[in-house]
């Protein structure tokens, strides 16, 4: 999630401590959307510009000098902050790309906090030639500039395709231990390095396997809590994280269910193992964690 490509996946925390994925807007779409709108504002200010120099015949140069400066705040700051609070978190710019700003816990944007990005553009964008927007968007891992950090919100990309959710091994045994998990402390780095490392497991020797799976797993049985009972694997561990995971992940998107600590049917949290998450194989077991019987 560090590099500066477009639409990469990461995630958003709600206020119940679940972790949904996005699709980030980094710096190439978020400057694409910025050409659309700067060119309508700039299309408006050449209008403002013709019209006030027409009118200066009829105005003193203060009163001229006045009605360009306030026509130029309401092009450059009213406009990208009228149409974000309207549309929530949608430029014409941005619409035409596809990208949307909200809060940093995925909720709508209101006035504040557009009116906090609008600012703030004028100095790194508008000021500096956009070298400020440029640099911290290069530098951040959800491509963020200085008015984003500043109105807490992150922008992301709404017609980006979705990845097909994957499927991860829960066995009935844990059920109750996962439904009874604390995923507040687990990191979105950690959770992704576990997704991609069963993704490819069953490409890895076994030496390497067990090793790169152990490490991962201790490093997510620090984040999360309570720890697995005696015996569980390393794969198996971080199989039954995951599941449990992406089971109040969709609770969340789903506008009729609602979290619940009791555990899930046998069918629904134990679904059958796709070859993109292979079921713990024979190299698991070592530094603390053992092989299930």
């Amino acid at each position: 999630m560090t590099q500066n490509g477009a639409g990469e996946g990461s995630g958003l925390v709600t206020g119940d401590a679940v972790l949904v994925d996005v699709r980030l807007a980094k710096l190439p779409s978020r400057t694409l959307a910025f050409v659309i709108d700067f060119s309508l504002q700039l299309v408006a200010f050449t209008a403002l510009t013709f019209l006030v120099g027409a009118t200066s015949g009829l105005a003193d140069d203060v009163l001229s000098v006045v009605l360009l400066f306030v026509g130029t705040v309401a092009v450059f700051v009213g406009y990208p902050v009228t149409i974000e609070t309207l549309t929530r978190g949608r430029t014409v710019g941005k619409f035409a790309v596809g990208l949307r700003v909200v809060r940093d816990d995925g909720g709508a944007i209101r006035f504040r906090h557009a009116l906090a990005r609008g600012l703030m553009a004028v100095v790194e964008i508008y000021l500096c030639f956009g070298a400020i927007a440029v640099f911290v968007s290069l530098i951040s891992p959800e491509g963020k500039r200085v008015g984003d950090y500043l109105a807490g919100t992150v922008v992301l990309r709404e017609r980006a395709p979705a990845a097909t959710p994957a499927q991860w091994w829960l066995p009935a045994s844990l059920q109750a231990w996962a439904a009874s998990l604390d995923l507040s402390g687990l990191q979105p780095a950690t959770a992704l390095s576990a997704r991609q490392f069963l993704v490819r497991a069953s490409s890895l020797n076994d030496d390497a396997r067990a090793a790169l799976g152990q490490s991962i797993a201790d490093e997510m049985r620090r984040q999360v809590r309570p720890p697995p009972p005696p015996g569980v694997g390393a794969e198996t561990f971080l199989n039954a994280v995951l599941a449990e995971r992406g089971r109040r992940g969709a609770l969340v998107s789903s506008p009729v269910s609602k979290p619940s600590s009791a555990p899930a049917s046998t069918a629904e949290a134990q679904p059958a193992a796709p070859a993109s998450a292979p079921a713990p194989g024979p190299a698991e077991g070592t530094d603390g964690f053992t092989a299930p019987s």
